[in-house]
């Protein structure tokens, strides 16, 4: 059947939860071959596509090299608009060879070997946010002063920001992705794209030990790479590296405050109970939103569906994630379950490179939180803290007593 000639199409995206959870329509939807449903009026080309909502459907997809994450293709699907005339956003939106070429630049520098050797000034900076925490007002935001920061400051250590300019890319990131103002997204896309290529420009001659000067001084200077894909790499690290396990880290919090049983068990296993709970509590919020939408290249078949080459996909990891053929229970945290499985860091070639260095953060500063503030309790509605109509699901605030 046709996209063009699918009868009930649904308007997509869905609204989460009151609750944060996944959409409720997604549970529905799994139980059918994939739907079609219209993209958004601010998405380029305007257009229908189809949704895939179960799991091994969208395991296929995310890995099937008939489906194209390239946004330079005519009538690509675009879920974050980029300016015109604006170089791709990085090279989770190209394909093979560029997005391995790309990606192969940077692989070294997420390496668990190379990780580890984060743990100590990871935990420094937690240590000194914490300490500055405690001696705030009661009751006090600590997403603001703790979950927002830590990454922030992690990832641009990393990547070698100035610390100093830490805000500026805390608020053109958050700008960037919301998309409720179209053109206020696109204007933060190209200020933090103009600073990150002065920033290239300036390592390139005056190196230091950070991402942005390796990729300066032995891709850019030798013409390997250029000022524009160098860009949009330092771009997908920090948005990746930032506004992903910002939010992750505060629901990871939120969930532990809003269940005291489950609080209690993961603070009395110092091990694995919190490193399991790290990886089901990314399973039960899946923030990805359904960000992930791809091109068909030809004619095939997904999910008992006959999708035509040109076609969009709209690919559903918070659908997958909640597929109760694969995780019993989906809408509750279980710390027991084997939850390897989930597609939280997504999967193929596509699969997030910065998941060591995340999970590093978000076990650590869990650790030390449960160990400082055993008393810690939230201070409002939780429903009234949730982040609306943006990529990346998430928290506005964290409001909490100790």
């Amino acid at each position: 059947m046709p996209l063009d000639t699918a009868p009930d199409v649904l308007d997509w995206p869905f609204a989460r939860t009151e609750d944060g959870e996944p959409p409720a329509i997604l549970a529905q939807l799994r139980a059918q071959p994939p739907r079609v449903v219209r993209l958004p009026a601010g998405a380029a080309p305007a257009r229908l596509a189809w949704l895939v909502t179960r799991y091994h459907d969208v395991k296929q997809a995310l890995s099937d090299p008939r489906l194209s994450a390239d946004e330079r293709r005519p009538g690509a699907p675009v879920r974050i608009q980029v300016p015109p005339g604006g170089n791709p956003s990085s090279f989770l939106r190209l394909d093979d060879p560029d997005h391995a070429r790309l990606r192969g630049m940077i692989q070294n520098e997420f390496t668990m070997r190379r990780v580890r050797r984060l743990t100590e000034p990871i935990q420094r900076l937690t240590d000194e946010l914490l300490d500055r925490f405690a001696e705030s007002p009661q009751p006090s935001d600590l997403h603001d002063a703790f979950s927002r920061k830590l990454p922030t400051l992690v990832i641009g250590r990393l990547l070698g920001v100035p610390q100093e300019d830490s805000g500026f890319f805390v608020e053109k990131t958050r700008t960037t992705i919301s998309q409720e103002d179209p053109a206020k997204s696109q204007a933060a896309f190209i200020e933090m794209s103009e600073y990150l290529g002065k920033l290239a420009e300036y390592k390139r001659d005056h190196p230091g030990d950070d991402l942005i000067s390796t990729l300066a001084v032995k891709y850019l200077a030798p013409g390997e790479i250029t000022l524009d894909e160098l860009v949009g790499v330092a771009r997908l690290v920090l948005v990746a590296g930032h506004e992903t396990t910002t939010n992750q880290i505060a629901l990871n919090i939120l969930s532990l405050l809003l269940d005291d049983e489950l609080r209690e068990r993961v603070a009395a296993d110092d091990g694995a109970a919190i490193a399991n709970f790290v990886e089901e509590s990314m399973r039960y919020w899946s923030i990805s939103q359904d960000a992930m939408v791809r091109q068909a290249l030809e004619d095939m078949e997904l999910g008992g569906v006959r999708i035509a080459a040109g076609d969009a996909v709209v690919i559903s990891v918070p659908a997958a994630n909640h597929d109760e053929k694969v995780f019993g229970c989906p809408r509750r945290i279980d710390v027991d379950r084997d939850t390897s499985a989930h597609l939280q860091w997504g999967h193929g070639p596509h699969y997030c490179q910065g998941a060591p260095l995340a999970r590093l953060e978000m076990e650590l500063s869990l650790r030390s939180l449960l160990r400082r503030f055993p008393r810690l309790r939230l201070a409002e509605d939780a429903r009234a803290v949730f982040r609306r109509g943006t990529v990346f699901h998430g928290v506005t605030r964290l409001p909490v007593t100790w």
